[in-house]
């Protein structure tokens, strides 16, 4: 269908492009895999050539062939360039047009679009400049199939893994077939939680750490959707070639949102933020509150309802689409009906976050979506394959209202 240049440069994820060069394959494209030097120190050329049967570029300057300059050839002719792994190195390369390799001229010879599946150590894929090079490659136009939490070559634990190989044809998938569903469309995300501040020291929160939410833009992004992200504090990385807002409050979260949901027209909406329900009636304190022998009495209000809100601004528009969340402690799946009824919403991913392996600060998630077509359970998965689930949903529902619009 596709001829794909597949860039593998040096890192130990380089054994799995082996399986992306395979799954391309499967998905009826053809593909050209374009080793670097270190590359070929953990696979051997001749194994992509085995699986391709094509020759791999490895040297721009291999004598024999200036008669027909291979990166240039292979430049006009291929309609995507994914790099898998793209090393801290190659994506530095990239990002300030170096050209010292075949892959790094392939890259500015080609007019196709760039994919890329970063895979390095933690603290090399969180470094300042390794996140400039991806947010000047993203604002390019380039995507990113986001890395994974695990065990990493080095003996740490934590995110930098390359994407599991199937994600990855996936993306590219998507890409060369113009975008499917998400091609011109964007989604607003929330996620994390909302720190409703007392004084200058402390403040009322909740144990959401925005993994759910980070999940489902990183998703999103992966699907070639245009991503808006309102996040309150976290810890998280935001996803490359997403839009963040950071926000704090209750407050400033539904300023955002509201805005967002409709000045920007965006297509859906995916509450995933835990937002405080309730706030310091009269604003927090410009001073510590000190200590007393006697108990404080905290007078409390309700903060505005963002998902609520959105439904009603919304009425009987198609759009955007509106999905929340409950996270419940009993009862989930009838909270669920009543909140998706009450606040006028398409979807409620709803979960008890006391079982085991849902809720927060965990990395799956166990849910039951409810929507007006019925309850559809999903087992225990990682929060991202719970995402992809969510988004697939919000897919059929843009495809029926474009039908009808």
């Amino acid at each position: 269908m596709a001829l794909v240049a597949l860039g593998v440069s040096g890192g130990i994820g380089a054994y799995k492009a082996v399986e992306v060069a395979r799954g391309l394959q499967q998905r009826g494209h053809d593909v050209a895999a374009v080793m670097t030097a270190n590359a070929r120190r953990f696979v051997a050329p001749l194994t992509f050539e085995a699986i391709t049967r094509r020759r791999v570029a490895t040297d721009q300057f291999a004598p024999g062939i200036n008669a027909d300059i291979d990166h240039i050839a292979l430049a006009s002719s291929i309609e995507l360039l994914l790099v898998a792994p793209a090393t801290a190195d190659v994506i530095g390369k990239l990002a300030n047009g170096i050209a010292d390799d075949f892959l790094s001229s392939l890259y500015l010879a080609t007019t196709a679009p760039l994919l890329l599946a970063p895979a390095m150590n933690t603290n090399m894929l969180s470094h300042a400049a390794v996140r400039s090079n991806l947010d000047t490659l993203a604002a390019r136009g380039v995507r990113v199939v986001e890395p994974g939490d695990g065990y990493l070559a080095c003996g740490w634990v934590g995110r930098g893994r390359l994407a599991e190989p199937e994600a990855i044809v996936a993306a590219a998938d998507g890409m060369l077939r113009g975008g499917g569903a998400w091609a011109g469309r964007s989604i607003l995300v929330t996620a994390g939680p909302t720190y409703e501040d007392l004084d200058p020291v402390r403040y009322l929160g909740n144990r959401s750490t925005g993994r759910m939410g980070y999940a489902v833009a990183e998703e999103a992004a992966a699907r070639g959707a245009r991503v808006l992200l309102v996040s309150g504090p976290t810890a998280l990385e935001p996803p490359a070639g997403v839009e963040v807002t950071a926000v704090r409050s209750a407050g400033e979260m539904h300023a955002e949102v509201v805005r967002l949901a409709f000045d920007a027209g965006v297509d859906a909406v995916v509450m995933a933020a835990a937002v405080a329900d309730y706030t310091p009636a009269a604003g927090p304190q410009a001073a510590k509150i000190r200590k007393a022998d006697a108990d404080l009495v905290l007078p409390l209000r309700r903060t505005p309802d963002v998902l609520a809100d959105l439904g009603a601004r919304r009425g009987d528009a198609p759009a955007p689409v509106l999905v929340g969340f409950a996270a419940e402690t009993g009862d989930a799946v009838e909270r669920a009906r009543a909140k998706l009824v009450r606040k006028r919403v398409d979807l409620v991913v709803a979960n008890d976050v006391t079982e085991p392996g849902a809720g927060f600060a965990v990395e799956t998630n166990v849910a039951t979506l409810v929507s007006d077509a019925g309850v559809e359970p999903v087992s225990r998965r990682s929060k991202r394959d719970l995402a992809r689930v969510i988004l697939d949903r919000i897919e059929v529902r843009l495809g029926s209202r474009s039908e009808t619009a």
